[in-house]
């Protein structure tokens, strides 16, 4: 199965936050294949940047990430469609167009308000209690 997975799902697991054991398990599924996981080369970034504060050296996690994980870019297009969804978080957005447009069947995300209208929409915790 092909899944997308937002930034937040990340941030759980490296800083520990309510949901970081889903995220466990749903890292240590992609680490044995158990999905085709795709993410937005941003979310990278964004990690690294909003962990830092926390965490010294995320060198290792996001090596790891680098290697399990599909790194996917946006292009004009795929802006263009993201800003035409008129949501207001241009970031869910993106991801949200890059999704579909890597025929990905699942977005994991904890965020209420990602959009989901042509893409299925799974907490990580029910991403654990469906498939894991």
């Amino acid at each position: 199965m092909k899944i997308f997975v937002d930034t937040n799902i990340f941030l759980d697991l490296v800083l520990g936050r309510e949901k970081h054991q889903e995220a466990l398990m749903l890292f240590d599924a992609i680490e044995q294949h158990k999905f085709e996981a795709y993410v937005l080369d941003i979310t990278l970034m964004n990690i690294d940047y909003i962990a830092r504060k926390q965490i010294k050296d995320l060198s290792d996690f996001l090596l790891m990430v680098n290697r399990y994980f599909r790194v996917v870019g946006a292009t004009n297009d795929t802006i263009q469609k993201a800003l035409d969804l008129r949501n207001s978080d241009l970031e869910d957005s993106v991801q949200y167009v890059s999704a579909i447009e890597n025929r990905c069947e699942t977005i994991v995300t904890n965020d209420r308000s990602f959009p989901s209208h042509r893409i299925r929409r799974m907490t990580s915790v029910q991403m654990c209690q469906t498939y894991l």
